[in-house]
């Protein structure tokens, strides 16, 4: 059963320890905010290159000055960041510190010979009476996980639109964004046929994520569009 893969669980499940490993809180499953790939389409993966992208599933953590942000979620990343490059049954972890900066970590997550090094990292170091706690600390000494909406953060987003090609419909969408303080970047609109179903794609800058989700609950409701709109978030990194 692939589900917990295609709908971003096992994703989720990582970054709940990730996320406590790397900020000494309690392990939170449940405030992560969880989106998999089940509804990315041919359509959105061919729109995503020719803008530059490949769609990526991310886990992200991320501390903020009003609580931990955490999101599992399809992402548009820039071809020309390593992240995009990474392929097949490799993981890569990307982190952002104070003194550091960016690092990143690369290497097969799953598979026979990845597996059974982990297994016998593990065996070793019980036969080697290596005791550390789990999570680098006693898990009793761990903090509560104070959680920041992943919508509250500004984000830049791609949005597909399957519209009806006739008059005055781009007018339609564009007022809904700017009534919610939403800028488009670009807009793209391969095919037109007057009078049939024709893909619009919009991208955004920065934006709200609270102010774009009541601007796309508006567009969803417009006559002239038959599809329930696609949003996908574009990670900088």
């Amino acid at each position: 059963d692939p589900s917990t893969d295609i709908d971003g669980i096992d994703a989720a499940h990582k970054l709940a320890l990730l996320s406590s490993l790397s900020f000494g809180t309690v392990v939170d499953f449940d405030s992560i905010s969880v989106e998999g790939i089940r509804y990315v389409s041919s359509v959105d993966i061919e729109y995503a290159v020719e803008l530059g992208y490949v769609i990526k599933l991310l886990a992200v953590a991320c501390k903020t000055s009003t609580g931990i942000e955490q999101r599992v979620q399809p992402s548009m990343v820039s071809v020309k960041t390593p992240i995009a490059h990474v392929n097949g049954v490799s993981n890569a972890v990307v982190v952002h510190s104070d003194f550091c900066g960016e690092t990143i970590y690369q290497g097969p997550g799953a598979g026979e010979g990845a597996t059974a090094s982990a297994v016998a990292s593990d065996i070793v170091d019980i036969a080697r009476g290596h005791r550390i706690p789990t999570f680098a600390v006693p898990a009793k000494n761990l903090e509560p996980i104070e959680t920041n909406s992943a919508l509250a953060t500004s984000a830049a987003y791609y949005i597909r639109l399957m519209v009806l090609d006739k008059p005055g419909v781009i007018a339609d969408v564009a007022a809904r964004l700017r009534d919610h303080n939403v800028s488009m970047e670009s807009m793209l609109q391969r095919s037109r046929s007057p009078g049939d179903t024709v893909p619009v794609v919009i991208t955004t800058h920065e934006t709200d994520g609270i102010n774009l989700r009541k601007a796309m609950g508006q567009i969803e409701t417009l006559s002239s569009v038959v599809e329930t709109p696609r949003i996908i978030h574009i990670e900088s990194l």
